[in-house]
């Protein structure tokens, strides 16, 4: 349990706490400044940890950010306009195929946004997990975390303080349903022990401060004059140091990126897989967070524009694969035209294992019209029966899992 103190930094009368004053650092960006507060804990220390984990800490007051116009080299930004390019290029090249397509991308950025938090799951196992199988448990919060980019998709017309909180309950409702959706009413910190926050290498701001920083947070990313890829990266590190939950916070945080790329048209029918880039290498992307906190926007914005190339590259290699399988399965297929087993291919795409079920669900056909559509995939090779009994039978798509896992393997490879 903590109790605040006055914090030093603070001008009377002023609840946000350093002000407008915040000093800037050379790169014209003002730092992250700190504050003391009093911590008593709730555990019981052992005697050995009693003087370390006792007495004052220093929490974190983050700046104030939404009329600031942040100031990057040429270089910089010349890269950043260059990945926001890239980045419209690939969402219009998927125009044409949104349907097969659109939904295994959301769902591969869902996987590698969680795989940076050390959530790793093979894709047959997210697959299954949709289907209500909830025997691994990183695989079913790697589908909640597709619900909440889902969601963020949906908010992205009218992204503010609720809409975020929606993200983090579609996030979480199943698996935490005590934070779900709801700003931390506690202390939290990053690294050292749980017995306190004061050797800890990052301590965000004190709970009674996240609720303003948010709606300062949401100021600076309602604007239509800055650059959208590069607001988009230095809004993702004013949240995550800010860190207003308890948990889901890098998750939350990279669904807004996907919130505000479509909010502001950058990307308009296609969830780029911008995380699958930060995979290539985390350590940069973690350390470009410090140094953002010590005021320097340079590092995240430039990792964000790598990433993009590197998602939009290995984006395009998982649509080459899946449009060379789907070619494949069509020139196998040798039902008419209008048959239902055609529109059950874009099913297959959208849940590498499906049942009769779903695919009656997302066709509105008969259990034996689903049936005979499956019937004849499997008789092509395009799935696979993985159960082995009678009822309930489920099937995959194995070609459509191992593009998916290829494209896993690829984005956690750290580039040369």
């Amino acid at each position: 349990m903590e109790q605040p103190r006055r914090p030093g930094a603070a001008r009377e009368g002023d609840p946000w706490g350093a002000g407008d004053d915040n000093p800037a650092t050379s790169t014209g960006w003002p730092a992250v400044e700190y504050e003391e507060h009093e911590w008593v804990s709730s555990l019981d220390i052992p005697r050995r940890w009693q003087s370390t984990f006792s007495g004052p800490y220093r929490a974190a007051v983050v700046p104030k950010i939404c009329r600031l116009d942040p100031v990057l080299p040429a270089a910089t930004a010349a890269l950043a306009d260059e990945a926001t390019a890239e980045l419209a290029r690939f969402d219009a090249e998927m125009g044409s195929e949104i349907a097969p397509f659109g939904a295994i991308l959301l769902r591969s950025e869902a996987a590698a946004s969680s795989r940076i938090e050390n959530l790793t799951a093979s894709a047959k196992a997210v697959a299954l997990a949709e289907l209500g199988d909830t025997s691994r448990s990183n695989a079913t919060e790697i589908v909640a975390n597709t619900t909440a980019m889902t969601a963020a998709i949906a908010l992205a017309d009218r992204l503010d303080a609720p809409a975020i909180l929606a993200m983090h309950a579609a996030l979480l409702e199943h698996h935490d349903p005590k934070i779900a959706g709801t700003w931390r009413s506690a202390q939290v910190w990053v690294g050292s022990s749980s017995y306190g926050p004061h050797t800890a290498s990052f301590v965000p701001p004190h709970h009674t401060r996240v609720a303003p920083a948010i709606d300062d947070l949401v100021c600076f990313m309602h604007r239509d004059d800055l650059p959208v890829l590069s607001q988009a990266a230095i809004a993702h590190a004013q949240f995550e140091t800010i860190h207003p939950f308890p948990d889901g916070n890098g998750r939350t945080g990279r669904a807004i990126v996907h919130c505000l790329l479509r909010g502001k048209r950058l990307t308009r029918q296609v969830t780029v897989p911008v995380s699958a880039g930060l995979l290539t290498d985390t350590d940069r992307y973690f350390d470009a967070l410090t140094s953002y906190r010590a005021g320097d926007v340079e590092p995240i914005v430039e990792g964000f524009a790598e990433a993009s190339f590197d998602s939009v590259v290995n984006g395009r290699q998982l649509v080459s694969d899946l449009r060379a399988i789907r070619a494949a399965w069509s020139e196998a297929i040798t039902s008419r035209r209008q048959a239902t087993v055609w529109r059950a291919l874009d099913v297959v795409f959208q849940h590498p294992v499906l049942d009769n079920a779903l695919v009656q669900g997302e066709l509105d056909v008969s259990a034996m019209g689903a049936d005979a559509a499956i019937t004849e995939l499997v008789e092509i090779g395009a799935l696979q029966e993985i159960t082995g009994g009678r009822r309930n039978r489920r099937y995959a798509a194995t070609q459509v899992l191992a593009a998916l896992d290829a494209f896993a393997e690829r984005a956690g490879r750290r580039s040369p």
